[in-house]
């Protein structure tokens, strides 16, 4: 498990490198179009989170409510999404989040629905993911609208997915002299960072980010087992060799 933070607010190397020192593995930023520059992921703030040794977690939201515009919204969304994630190098089969952030009701849910299926037929070779309270969650991937499920404790009355990727369990937090979301994950986040686009060309000899993190799970699983601390060290410093083998950022 790893901590993270979600902001609206670009993040630069020094800030970056200032969340990593506090902890922070991974940060979830904006992939909107350029009428939303005061939140919006760039190729730079990308390099920067990169550098600072962090992974980043793309999530598309341009209003709380979008989702219920349903299929003609989330065909937009998408296809916005999906120029925005080409243009600054994410790399395939990594994963764009749709935010429904607000308290969705049942009688939202096939919009929603809609939304996310027209939004990931737009996204092409990347993976799609919902953003939501646990009731969006739940509901989602019952329906397979998506693969990937990051929870908002808000709006979930103190339940948790056991489905989710990523959970976002406080708000409004000053950390690194920025204001932010903490959050956690769970594994198979579909986060990324620039050192993995040299992975995307095929035939470079370096492994995989999924089959490094099937790698990691198998080593964490023997990790929880291990009763020396000799031996929790080594397969710690496995999991860290896999992850640089595949371009992943150690822990």
């Amino acid at each position: 498990m790893a901590q993270g933070i979600d902001c609206a607010t670009p993040l630069t190397l020094s800030t970056a490198k200032a969340l990593y020192a506090a902890g922070y593995r991974f940060a979830c930023r904006y992939l909107v179009p350029p009428a939303y520059a005061w939140k919006r992921l760039t190729l730079e703030e990308a390099r920067a989170i990169t550098e600072a040794g962090m992974n980043i977690v793309s999530v598309f939201e341009t209003s709380a409510q979008r989702a219920k515009g349903g299929a003609a919204a989330g065909q937009a969304d998408g296809a916005a999404a999906y120029l925005e994630a080409k243009a600054i190098g994410q790399p395939p089969g990594t994963a764009i989040y749709f935010a429904v952030d607000y308290e969705a009701l049942p009688a939202d849910y096939d919009r929603i629905e809609a939304y996310l299926r027209a939004a990931a037929a737009e996204i092409k070779e990347y993976a799609a993911g919902v953003y939501g309270s646990y009731f969006v969650i739940e509901e989602m991937a019952k329906r397979g609208a998506c693969r990937h499920f990051w929870q908002t404790y808000a709006w979930s009355r103190g339940q948790k997915s056991p489905r989710i990727n990523l959970y976002q369990y406080r708000n409004n937090v000053q950390v690194a002299g920025i204001l932010a979301d903490l959050n956690e994950s769970f594994g198979n986040e579909g986060w990324w960072n620039t050192a993995m686009k040299a992975e995307t060309g095929g035939g470079n000899g370096m492994m995989s980010k999924e089959d490094a993190e099937k790698i990691i799970r198998f080593l964490q699983a023997a990790w929880q087992i291990a009763t020396t601390k000799t031996d929790k060290d080594e397969f710690h410093r496995l999991a860290n060799e896999i992850r640089k083998a595949a371009g992943i950022p150690v822990d």
